[in-house]
């Protein structure tokens, strides 16, 4: 395969002048244009355009200059092609996020209990005086108080607005941060185009159609566009095509480079021709209705212009589609549905369900417990009260029911309601989700600042639970500055660079050519920006080492690669991670033949070396005996200084041979060189391994390098150390190790080696995989481990998906990496991942001390609401009450406990990990402690606060009385004591100084101020609304005297030693084991949520099947639009066609829990023509017509 490409200038000849400016093609006919795959697109661009040169003439671009970048024409190319940017789909307005909130069960009870009781208390019946309706109405000596009895209605309603308020707000500003977060990972893509004859890098957004990108291995294409030269080139469309097979594209066969697809190998330039709307996953994203408002309204308001030819077009193609298609009847549905139930059987698989993230199952489990708790709690105590109430009226009293009397009957059943609904309200904490919003939230934007840039919030705190990393060598634990410091050539062992006299000329010459044209042109060393600074590496780095080596050797690689441009260069097979090597071909300019540089792994080229370059400059026999002496006197002891080896080497060919038959090709080498590049450790990475390993984490080491050269460097970093029983091993023999005889992978003979292995060296990305995989499935251990995982390279992608925590390399990863992994390192930094490890425990340890304050919290008002209504048939805290405090302390205590900076004592404890309960013994011991101190303080100021403050009794007190002191210092006791507790809530592992590092966190400090003043607020001025009436400051200063006793009580409880209490349970576990079913799953259905399970299994059932009929119906009418207005409105029709030839692409969010909004299962494969299966060309109808049959 031949890639040369003429060098034309920018041509101006524009052959038809069109409406769409003066380019010499409209955006319509390219996007046509890119609808066709392989040798369709082959004859179409020769039948229409004559070659790819001649479309970048048309465009106004030159294939090796590129654009010049000149404003007034990137604006004229934005004008008639359109922006590189999909708008994202409009984000849910704040009433709408206020009528999610409104959904609330507990708050939808309230409304209609504060509704009934506002109607109840207009209405006065002429039997309000009676005595026949017994103590309803007794002791209502006031009017005007009769009149007030709207106000508890009143104010419920009003707190309730209150909290749909602020819980929409919260959503709305997580919604806010998300998507900050998403526009700033989009900022950061950028990518490499050619203008004005400079390579440069620009954001992804402002590529335009006509630019000439640069692509390499491990791009994620940013815009659809035409191969202009390749080399060794291989596509990744699964992500459109559903084609997991990689495509291989060239210049003769398939040119045609589709956006959101992935470079597996090789490199190239492309035309980029699509952009944005207009490109493959533009055209999808339309169709799904993410960018598509504007779309719709064209559609509807059905504008027809259009040119003639195309409306013609669309004519015939919809024409043959009809011919071809038949129309769908009963029968066809009838085998629709069977085929699809046999398509599904085909796609299942046994999977056990990965939980989504540690905490959430943890936290979701719990809430459900608490929620049945609570229901129970208040389901009995309105039965209580209501059997009470009428035991008392028609039994003891003997009254009878009258028609008179029912209203104010009536009105006690919700007053009663109202009572239990507050228990209901006390009891579910409603402040656990915002406390979990607002500590991932914090902890994601100051995370930002220590390098981790968090793609998704739950890996955040998975992170804390972590117990293995398996980590990269280059780049992570190394500097990725790479120098050249020993070779071997010429037979002899330089232990540094030579000068160039040293070295044969002829020797010296080769070594030159090969490494100036065997490497990436892409790869270069550049002058430092700062003075006096490093030089600058731009490309891959270990080539840039052996660049450097050849300007070490006072020669120079620009010029030879100016004689030999990119274009000249016959065949190149590009480094993969089979391949571990790399090759480029040249066609020899003075005779027949050709000339092979190759350069890679030094054992594996030096396998297939013949030949050795001596002294003299002379090629000798190079045999096995030769090469093993060589590996035990050069290469050893390099890899034993913790340097990596690459052998160069060369081979001519008197005639050309079959250049895909790599085997032979690669053979029969000449060894030029062998060189040793030392990357030395990054100076923090040691401190960072041992901080990890006494937080209980292992370190594994997973290189591509050899193993020497990895047991060199692991035990510079610590990951090996002296004496210690470990294992390094090669991937060869760990896959010899943990395969059978089949060559299937076992569970249990990988159990035997992953608790000691530490080093994995020449690794595949398969062992990675498999390595990842093993240690999570592994049960050998107390608990599951939960892995992180860091990757660069786009092979990395399947292990950085399975781990629990994948990081990526910012600076040296590749879009597919960064694609895959739940954090990016911004400065592809070891220590990064260990302060991600701090902030993920201290989000764990956050949400642990507010549910410590919380759940005592809710305890203890519990049982007053409960135990207070059933002895004296009215709450001692009101149902206003009880909902302001609610809002007021969830919201202040979940930001105060919530945003707690991490500190280095978090990394002195092991890894909590997946099975451990949210709420341990010591917090258990802590809320069960504080809940007796606060029920005795309330239950005595119930039952004889009136004769210690010598003022009214509270209790029994009739319906619509004035608010009573008694139970206004009840309440406010009650608060002075959460209040103090909130201090003591902030150790969680039986600390006795709650009080150390709270100057650390003014927002604390802050929410406590806030919340005295908000109290003192309601307290004093309060009135009716809230129940409340003023107290004295005697009575102030009693109730703040009780609350500081808390804190007393507090250093009382930690005394006791947690282990004497074995009565004490944990709660809040992960889903055991043997509990998770191993449910059936289609494939690609990722992560449902374990604790979610219980509440979710009948909702997806019904999510699905209406999402899967609303989608049918949107299908269906978007085909009603494309087939009859279509016929006269090319857009809507190319854009249906387009979705339809790439069935399998369904973008989901990862954020959101997996319903899916296109079932996969709806998706019959077997029903596409076979050209759509294999991504390639069908007529654009056909495809549409068969794929409305299957739908």
């Amino acid at each position: 395969m031949a890639n040369n490409t003429a060098d034309h200038p920018p041509g101006n000849s524009v052959a038809e002048v069109d409406h769409e400016g003066d380019f010499g093609c409209t955006m319509m006919q390219l996007r046509e244009l890119m609808e066709l795959r392989s040798g369709e697109a082959v004859s179409k661009i020769a039948e229409c355009y004559g070659d790819v040169q001649a479309i970048c003439r048309r465009l106004k671009t030159s294939p090796i200059e590129g654009l010049s970048g000149n404003p007034a024409d990137l604006e004229k190319r934005h004008a008639a092609f359109g922006k590189n940017f999909i708008p994202p789909k409009k984000p849910k307005t704040f009433l709408q996020l206020v009528w999610e909130a409104l959904q609330d069960v507990t708050l939808i009870i309230l409304e209609v209990a504060a509704i009934i009781s506002l109607g109840l208390s207009f209405y006065h019946p002429q039997g309000e005086g009676n005595d026949s309706c017994g103590q309803a109405s007794g002791g209502v000596e006031d009017e005007g108080e009769a009149q007030a009895g709207w106000i508890e209605g009143a104010a419920i309603l009003f707190s309730v607005i209150i909290v749909v308020l602020v819980t929409a707000f919260n959503d709305w500003s997580k919604e806010k941060q998300f998507r900050g977060l998403q526009s700033r990972i989009e900022q950061e893509q950028k990518f490499t185009v050619i203008r004005k004859g400079q390579v440069i890098q620009i954001p992804v957004s402002e590529i335009v159609v006509g630019d000439i990108a640069q692509i390499k291995y491990g791009d994620l294409l940013p815009a659809d566009g035409i191969l202009i030269q390749g080399n060794d080139l291989k596509i990744d469309e699964s992500s459109l095509t559903g084609e997991s097979d990689h495509v291989r594209k060239s210049l003769e066969k398939d040119p045609m480079l589709l956006s959101g697809t992935h470079v597996m190998e090789g490199s190239g330039r492309m035309v980029v021709s699509a952009v944005g709307l207009n490109s493959q996953t533009g055209i999808i994203f339309t169709l799904l209705g993410a960018g598509g408002e504007d779309e719709e309204k064209k559609v509807k308001k059905g504008k027809k212009q259009g040119p003639p030819e195309n409306r013609n077009k669309a004519k015939t193609q919809d024409g043959i589609a009809l011919e071809i298609q038949p129309l769908k009847s009963e029968e066809g549905a009838e085998s629709e549905e069977k085929e699809e139930k046999e398509e599904k059987e085909k796609r299942k698989v046994n999977v056990t369900k990965k939980e989504k993230s540690v905490l959430q199952s943890k936290l979701t489990r719990l809430a459900v417990q608490i929620g049945k708790a609570g229901l129970i709690m208040s389901s009995m105590t309105v039965i209580i009260l209501i059997l009470y109430f009428v035991i008392e009226t028609f039994g003891v009293q003997g009254r009878e029911w009258t028609a008179e009397c029912t209203p104010i009957y009536i009105q006690y059943f919700v007053k009663f309601l109202i009572i239990g609904v507050t228990v209901l309200v006390v009891a579910v904490p409603e402040g656990l989700p915002l406390a979990v919003t607002i500590s991932l939230a914090y902890s994601v934007k100051k995370m930002m600042k220590d390098n981790n840039l968090v793609r998704h919030l739950d890996a955040c705190e998975t992170m804390g639970n972590a117990t293995a990393i398996c980590s990269d060598k280059t780049g992570t634990l190394t500097m990725n500055r790479m120098t050249v410091v020993q070779a071997y050539m010429g037979d002899t062992h330089y232990k540094s660079i030579p000068e160039p006299e040293a070295i044969n000329s002829e020797t010296l010459e080769l070594l030159v050519n090969s490494i100036s044209i065997n490497s990436a042109y892409t790869t270069k060393i550049l002058p430092s920006e700062k003075e006096g600074g490093l030089p600058r590496h731009v490309g891959n780095k270990t080539e840039c080492a052996l660049l450097g080596l050849v300007l070490d050797l006072k020669r120079d690689y620009q010029p030879i690669r100016d004689e030999v441009p990119e274009e000249n260069l016959y065949k190149v097979y590009t480094f993969n991670s089979s391949r571990k090597s790399m090759s480029t071909v040249l066609k020899n300019t003075n005779g027949p033949g050709f000339r092979m540089y190759s350069k890679g792994a030094s054992e594996i080229v030096l396998r297939k070396c013949s030949h050795i370059i001596d002294a003299s400059g002379q090629s000798r026999v190079f045999k096995a005996k030769d090469r093993d002496e060589m590996v035990r006197k050069v290469i050893e002891p390099m890899a034993c200084d913790g340097l990596r080896t690459i052998c160069i080497a060369m081979r001519d060919f008197t005639t050309e041979p079959d250049w895909d038959n790599e085997a032979d090709i690669l053979n029969d080498l000449t060894c030029i060189c062998v060189v040793g590049i030392e990357d030395p450790v990054r100076h923090e990475v040691p401190e960072a391994i041992s901080k990890c390993q006494r937080a209980g984490i292992t370190v594994r080491m997973v290189t591509g390098d050899n193993i020497n050269t990895a047991r060199a460097i692991a035990t510079k970093c610590g990951i090996l150390q002296p004496g210690e029983d470990f294992l390094c091993l090669e991937g060869k023999d760990f896959n010899q190790q943990i395969r059978n005889d089949k060559g299937e992978v076992e569970q249990e003979r990988l159990d035997k080696v992953w608790p000691k292995l530490r080093v994995l060296a020449r690794s595949s990305p398969t062992d990675k995989h498999t390595l990842v995989k093993g240690i999570i499935d592994s049960t050998v251990g107390e608990t599951r481990q939960v892995v992180a995982v860091t990757g660069d390279g786009t092979n990395d992608g399947p292990a950085l998906k399975k781990a629990d925590v994948g990081f990526a390399m910012g600076i040296a990863g590749t879009d597919v990496a960064k694609e895959a992994s739940d954090i990016i390192l911004t400065d592809d930094n070891f220590t990064s991942i260990v302060k991600a490890v701090m902030w993920g425990r201290n989000v764990y340890d956050s949400i642990s001390k507010f549910l410590q304050f919380q759940l005592t919290v809710n305890v203890v008002a519990v049982i007053v609401a409960f135990t207070g209504a059933c002895i004296t048939q009215d709450s001692p805290l009101k149902a206003v009450q009880m909902l302001w405090v609610n809002l007021i302390m969830d919201t202040l205590a979940s930001l105060a406990l919530a945003t707690e900076p991490p500190t280095e004592a978090l990394l002195l404890r092991r890894p909590y990990g997946r099975d451990k309960p949210l709420i341990s013994r010591t917090m258990m011991k802590n809320i069960l402690g504080h809940a007796v101190y606060q029920l005795v303080i309330t239950f005595t100021l119930l039952f004889a606060g009136e004769k210690f403050f010598n003022i009214d009794s509270g209790r029994n007190a009739p319906l619509h009385s004035p608010p009573s002191e008694h139970y206004t210092i009840i309440f406010n006791v009650f608060v002075m004591m959460q209040l103090f507790n909130e201090i003591n809530a902030r150790k969680i592992h039986g600390e006795r100084n709650v009080f150390e590092g709270i100057y650390r966190n003014p927002i604390f400090c802050i929410s406590c101020g806030l919340f005295l003043c908000s109290i003192i607020i309601i307290v004093q001025f309060g009135g009716k609304p809230f129940s409340c009436t003023a107290l004295t400051i005697d009575q102030w200063l009693w109730c703040i005297f009780i609350g500081v006793g808390e804190l007393l009580w507090g250093q009382f409880i930690s005394a006791i030693p947690t282990h004497r209490l074995k009565f004490l349970k944990e709660a809040g576990h992960g889903i055991p084991k043997g509990d998770i079913s191993q449910e059936v799953l289609t494939e690609g259905a990722d992560e449902i949520d374990l604790a979610e399970m219980e509440l979710r299994r009948g909702q997806i059932l019904w999510f699905r099947g209406l999402n899967r009929i609303q989608t049918q119906i949107k299908v269906v009418n978007a085909f009603r639009s494309s087939l009859y207005e279509g016929l006269e409105k090319p857009e809507s029709r190319s854009s249906i066609h387009n979705f339809m030839s790439h069935p399998e692409f369904v973008p989901l969010s990862e954020e959101e829990p997996r319903v899916p909004t296109i079932d996969e299962d709806c998706v019959e494969i077997d029903q596409l023509p076979s050209s759509s299966r294999k991504g390639g060309g069908e007529p654009p109808g056909h495809s549409l017509h068969s794929h409305e049959f299957s739908v």
